[in-house]
């Protein structure tokens, strides 16, 4: 299975910035959502389903524990599109996100028409919009034109929370590039709306990064497209980021689609805890502490798109 000419040729219009100011790094918080409730089918299921969960979580305060906002890292694009699937064709182990934002600040209530943005790089460590970007190791070309690789799109979108709070995302399982481990990043935003077939306005009130179990993403890394992939892949306890709090940190709940068969996918929930009166840029370390400043020797390395933000230092 190839990676390569395998997603829609989908450009980035214009990447304008958020309208983000304050720049204080500010507390975000992570709880666990039972997966049962998590994944309990929409429509007519998320009204009972999400709020009982929601409702639990407040009882046990476990969402009220705020975690500092963590690194965006240095692959960020604004402009992302409004969608619930991202992949745009490219290939991987499907993963089913289930993602709830509650309000840390009172009660654990639904933060509904909350616009969660997500990004992470593909089977074999390449974002979107960075393709010239080096994901360590031995990795096939990410696009043969190298003219109009960085112009794409793929793995990086937003949903708008429902009433309960929940958005759903289909997307791969992230593959990985050096010197991180598996994650995914992403965005709380309030206060904006839908325009133009994105998100625009508001502030952002949490920035972090999910993770996944050092043995799922060890065995996904074995299959195709993933194993064309080489490289020493980095384990949940050496990465500079996640600071080893489990779900408080970040790490996601996973189930497997066919437990026999780690090929057909899996699904993974957590419950954001966030202060809806809160501002961050996502410039913050964070969680793991502070990453090392400028990039590691070790590091993705590539020219940004001309007409991108900055990229983060850090990694």
């Amino acid at each position: 299975m190839s990676m390569t000419g395998n997603h829609k040729d989908t450009t980035l219009t214009r990447r304008r910035a958020l309208a983000v100011t304050g720049g204080t790094v500010v507390a975000g918080g992570l709880a666990v959502a039972g997966y049962q409730s998590a994944f309990a089918d929409t429509t007519a299921a998320d009204g009972a389903g999400a709020s009982a969960s929601a409702a639990s979580t407040a009882t046990s305060g476990s969402c009220m524990t705020l975690m500092t906002s963590v690194t965006e890292g240095p692959y960020y694009l604004d402009g992302a599109l409004v969608r619930k699937d991202i992949t745009e064709g490219k290939k991987g182990v499907p993963l089913t996100l289930r993602l709830t934002v509650v309000d840390a600040t009172d009660g654990c209530t639904p933060v509904s028409g909350a616009a969660v943005e997500i990004w992470h790089c593909d089977a074999w460590g390449y974002y979107s919009g960075y393709t010239t970007a080096n994901p360590g190791g031995s990795a096939p070309a990410e696009s043969e034109d190298g003219s109009t690789a960085d112009d794409s799109t793929y793995l990086r979108g937003y949903q708008i929370a429902n009433a309960n709070g929940v958005v759903k995302f289909e997307t791969i399982f992230p593959g990985w590039y050096t010197p991180r481990t598996c994650h995914i990043h992403l965005k709380v935003h309030t206060g904006g709306q839908k325009e133009d077939g994105t998100y625009e306005g508001g502030k952002v009130n949490y920035t972090g990064q999910l993770f996944f179990p050092d043995d799922i993403a060890e065995e996904i890394f074995t299959l195709e497209p993933y194993s064309r992939h080489s490289g020493s892949y980095t384990a949940l306890d050496d990465d500079m980021v996640y600071d080893g709090g489990g779900t408080a940190s970040g790490l996601l709940t996973l189930k497997a689609v066919h437990k026999a068969d780690p090929s057909k996918g899996y699904k993974g929930s957590i419950t954001l805890g966030v202060d809806p009166d809160a501002e961050n840029t996502g410039a913050g370390g964070g969680g793991g502490g502070t990453p090392p400043s400028g990039a590691p020797g070790d590091a993705p390395t590539g020219t940004p798109p001309g007409d991108a933000p900055s990229a983060s230092a850090s990694s």
